[in-house]
């Protein structure tokens, strides 16, 4: 029993360091020790019962350890990540348990890889969308070792991890040369691959200078104290200090917390305090800021399904946690927020719970569920640049953000709230998966966060500078647009797909296997 507590938390702490701040390295054999264990037992139902706790542990507290900083913002999101985990990632590897005592090892194994790597995926795409713990993310500090992102994307670390992990194991369990020499194989040559790509690579094209503000307004109190007007003059005064050249003044998610009419967002005050600002000193540049907004539908429009009443006999309107440029044209751009997080910005299976919305906490200005755009918006600006404006959460999602550099955006501006969270790991996780996002579509990034980890990275992944945790202050950098479009960017997370599909696949041999077996039709 001492030994296989041992082994649970070792992989637990292997599985952790990448998110910790230490090394994804870790990831390379964090299931190594479960593998073992599940080697220990046979195939009674008892002992497939201990298996699963030991596994149960050893993932819990990856989960807990890695993704426990959400606690600050609602308690018992940590402990739904935490059981989620575990029934999905805990439930595949149970399944690859279950079937290596059954049927011929290759096939356990096929299941364990393509079966992990399409539950993360449902955990990307699904109502209950968190894809927090994606093996390939624990890579985000580990920049240099994943250029190759650009063509597989994060789902191609996981393959990478997974293969690794299974080849190590074998290589622990029959010692032999070859196996030693096929799993360094497969361990360094994507290493030496994406080293070469990292030192090759060259940013060429126009550049752009951008300015990026951080506040630091406390979310839970100052933000809702402090009147919007005085809020606006601290970011005014930060502005200030940028260059005369400047083309971006890029502002935090929900900068402007006091409610906008879009049906006349052109009169909205606050608006035109930027605006004036812009017209009396930066003629030639553009403000991307955060903001609630609302659109109220007019007669005859066809209500959204997010769409909420302003009294009981009031006109529909939706709420949106949005993006929006201003510039002197007076022309002013919008993107809605379309990935909302669970349990903070909207409830999952709305149609059963939509009774329960009123659970749903207040994180961006608004509360309730809030509305969505159908697509990704780009923004077309003074200086010609084709920019996106992903909102918090929308960063974490590697193939969105592609899209967002198939409809022509050469640059990504990530604007961010992640007070909520105190200065734990997840603000600086969160600004680690902006270099892999900057790597798997090759854009430059200038992410602006109320408090946490604000600037900027460029498309090789790297930090060209950054502002830390409860600092108030402003900087300013170049960013190299980009037009190409990357293998990724085209075709999104099809590493995934397929695992989905040989997941499929090797669940229907199994049950054929077995079939022919009771029969006598194979030995």
């Amino acid at each position: 029993m001492i030994a296989k507590l041992i082994l649970s938390l070792i992989s637990a702490t292997l599985l952790s360091l990448g998110w910790m701040g230490v090394s994804g390295i870790g990831t390379l054999a964090g299931l190594v020790p479960l593998l073992i264990i599940s080697a220990m037992y046979g195939e009674g139902r008892r002992q497939f019962w201990k298996t699963f706790g030991w596994t149960a542990l050893a993932l819990g507290l990856w989960s807990a350890v890695t993704t426990g900083w959400l606690y600050f913002a609602a308690p018992f999101i940590p402990f739904l990540s935490v059981a989620i985990t575990i029934v999905l990632f805990g439930g595949i590897f149970m399944l690859y348990h279950y079937v290596s005592k059954r049927a011929p090892k290759a096939l356990a194994y096929t299941l364990l890889v393509s079966g992990w790597i399409a539950c993360e995926y449902l955990y990307t795409i699904g109502e209950l969308s968190f894809p927090w713990l994606t093996l390939g993310n624990g890579f985000a500090g580990d920049i240099k070792l994943v250029q190759w992102y650009d063509t597989t994307g994060v789902f191609g670390g996981s393959l990478w991890a997974l293969i690794v992990n299974i080849l190590i194991y074998e290589t622990l369990r029959f010692p032999h040369k070859g196996k030693w020499v096929a799993a360094a194989f497969v361990a360094v040559v994507p290493t030496a691959i994406s080293l070469t790509k990292y030192y090759s690579y060259e940013e060429t094209g126009d550049k752009v200078k951008a300015t990026v503000i951080q506040p630091n307004i406390d979310p839970y109190f100052e933000k809702w104290i402090i009147p919007q007007d005085k809020q606006t003059d601290v970011m005014l005064e930060l502005a200030s200090r940028a260059p005369s050249d400047v083309d971006f003044f890029i502002l935090p998610e929900t900068a402007v917390h006091e409610d906008i009419s879009e049906n006349a967002i052109d009169n909205n005050r606050i608006l035109n305090r930027f605006r004036t600002f812009l017209c009396n000193n930066y003629p030639n540049a553009q403000i991307i800021t955060g903001a609630s907004t609302q659109y109220y539908y007019g007669r005859g429009e066809t209500i959204s399904n997010t769409a909420r009443r302003d009294g009981d006999d009031g006109v529909w309107y939706d709420e949106y946690n949005t993006a929006l440029t201003i510039d002197t044209t007076g022309h002013t751009q919008l993107h809605h927020k379309s990935l909302l997080v669970v349990g903070v910005e909207r409830i999952p299976f709305p149609k059963i719970t939509k009774h329960l919305e009123w659970l749903v906490m207040d994180m961006g200005g608004t509360t309730g569920q809030l509305g969505i755009d159908e697509a990704p918006v780009v923004f077309t600006t003074p200086c010609g640049a084709r920019v996106a404006a992903p909102i918090c959460w929308e960063a974490v999602f590697g193939s969105y953000c592609g899209q967002f550099a198939q409809m022509g955006a050469q640059v990504f501006f990530v604007i961010s709230n992640d007070g909520w969270w105190d200065d734990t790991r997840g603000h600086k996780q969160l600004f680690q998966y902006a270099r892999l996002r900057a790597v798997e579509s090759r854009r430059s990034i200038g992410r602006s966060a109320n408090t946490g980890t604000s600037g900027f990275i460029n498309q090789r992944g790297d930090i060209l500078q950054k502002i830390g945790w409860g600092e108030r202050t402003a900087i300013t950098g170049e960013l190299t647009l980009n037009d190409h479009l990357t293998f990724y960017a085209k075709y999104g997370d099809y590493i995934a797909r397929i695992c989905s599909y040989v997941l499929a696949l090797s669940i229907l041999y199994f049950i054929a296997y077995r079939y022919k077996r009771r029969n006598k039709l194979v030995d």
